[in-house]
C-alpha cells in the first residue's frame, strides 16, 4: 500500500488544538487526511455503511435519506452496544477509505502525509502507520480553549477531558510530540522542524 507515501498519525485529547496544528502542517503544502471528514463520506447515501446503519437504525434517517447524525449520535451515546455496533460499522469502511486516499496521493507524487484522527491511540491504528504526532496543552489551555469553542462551562469541560485516554497514554504511544501550550507562532516553528524532519530526502 501507498508505495513512496510516508503516512504520520496526528492526534491529540480534546482543546489541544489538533485542528489547529493540521492547518499549518497544510499551510506547508503537505496533504492532510481529516477522520472526520472521511466519516462523513463513508455514510453518504449509496456507501455500504450508510446501508448497514439505515438497515439498524431506521429512526436515524431523515429527509432524502441521508443519516440525522443528532439522531444517530443521541441512539449510540446512551447505549454502549449500540455505539459499539456503530463502530464495528464505520471504523472498517473509514480505514478503507484512509487506505485509498493515501494511495490516490501517492500515485500524485506525494511523498508525506498526515492522517488526523482523535482515537488513533484508543483504537490501535496508530500502529498501522508511520510515526505518530501527538499534540499536548495544558488541562487548563484544554479547559478554556474548549469553553470558548463549544460554549460548555468549566466543570463540563473538564468532565469530557477527563473522559478521554489520559493524555500521558497518548505520549507513551507518540513518536513526535507538538507542544501546542504556547503562541501561534511558537506552534508554527514546531511544525516547521517537524515536517522538515519527516520530508524524505533524495
Amino acid at each position: 500500500m501507498r508505495a513512496g507515501l510516508t503516512l504520520v498519525g496526528l492526534t491529540g485529547g480534546i482543546g489541544t488544538g489538533k485542528s489547529t496544528v493540521a492547518r499549518l502542517i497544510a499551510e506547508l503544502g503537505v496533504p492532510v487526511l481529516d477522520a472526520d471528514q472521511l466519516a462523513r463520506e463513508v455514510v453518504e447515501p449509496g456507501q455500504p455503511a450508510h446501508a448497514a446503519i439505515a438497515a439498524a437504525w431506521p429512526e436515524a434517517i431523515g429527509a432524502g435519506g441521508r443519516i440525522d447524525r443528532k439522531r444517530l449520535g443521541a441512539i449510540v451515546f446512551a447505549d454502549a452496544s449500540a455505539r459499539r455496533r456503530l463502530e464495528a460499522i464505520t471504523h472498517p469502511a473509514i480505514q478503507a477509505l484512509c487506505d485509498r486516499r493515501a494511495d490516490e496521493l501517492a500515485a500524485a507524487g506525494h511523498r508525506l502525509a498526515f492522517y488526523e484522527a482523535s482515537l488513533l491511540v484508543e483504537t490501535g491504528r496508530h500502529r498501522d502507520l508511520d510515526g505518530l504526532v501527538v499534540v499536548t496543552a495544558s488541562e487548563e489551555t484544554q479547559v478554556r480553549r474548549t469553553t470558548a469553542r463549544d460554549g460548555l462551562g468549566a466543570a463540563e469541560a473538564r468532565a469530557r477531558i477527563a473522559a478521554q485516554l489520559p493524555q500521558a497514554e497518548k505520549l507513551r504511544a507518540a513518536t513526535y510530540v507538538i507542544d501546542n501550550d504556547g503562541s501561534l507562532d511558537a506552534t508554527r516553528a514546531q511544525v516547521v522542524r517537524l515536517v522538515q524532519r519527516l520530508t524524505p530526502r533524495g
